[in-house]
């Protein structure tokens, strides 16, 4: 093998420190410094973005906030005005019970004045023809002498009762 080869070691190793040196200036001038500026740059950015992704937070944080809150006054004036409206919805159903308890006494109280006319009719018209049953009845039963106007009195006290 010719890389074992003693007589050609020292130029070998000659050229193997040249090209190991120029590498390493090479790498250390030019590669190097272009890589960690570019890590640089990168990490520069990332932070900038992290900076701008805290505040961005922050603002939503503060815009959530402000919503929550816009949120839970808008719930409390709609409860409101739902309790509002139920009061005076319960007062106007209040209102029209009332209204309509009245109409019907009244219209209860016209009726019960219909139906004692009617009564008080049917009994005036009904009057003689008892007067004149009862009289009947008892002149068969054998009670010849008891007037109409005697009759017409215990009517009249029987229809007060």
């Amino acid at each position: 093998m010719p890389q074992l080869d003693f007589s050609i070691f020292p130029s070998q190793f000659f050229w193997l420190a040249v090209s190991f040196f120029t590498m390493l200036l090479v790498f250390s001038f030019f590669i190097i410094p272009k890589t960690a500026e570019m890590i640089n740059l990168r990490k520069t950015k990332i932070d900038e973005y992290l900076e701008k992704a805290a505040d961005l937070k922050t603002k939503i944080e503060k815009t959530l906030d402000k919503y929550n809150q816009a949120l839970k006054k808008a719930t409390e004036e709609a409860n409101l005005s739902i309790a509002e409206t139920k009061e005076e919805m319960d007062a106007l159903i209040d209102r029209r019970q009332m209204e309509l308890s009245a109409n019907m006494k009244k219209q209860q109280t016209e009726n019960e004045a219909k139906i004692n006319a009617g009564k008080e009719k049917v009994f005036r018209q009904l009057e003689p023809m008892v007067v004149e049953l009862t009289q009947d009845v008892l002149q068969t039963i054998g009670f010849k002498n008891i007037k109409p106007a005697d009759i017409t009195q215990i009517v009249q006290q029987t229809k007060e009762k």
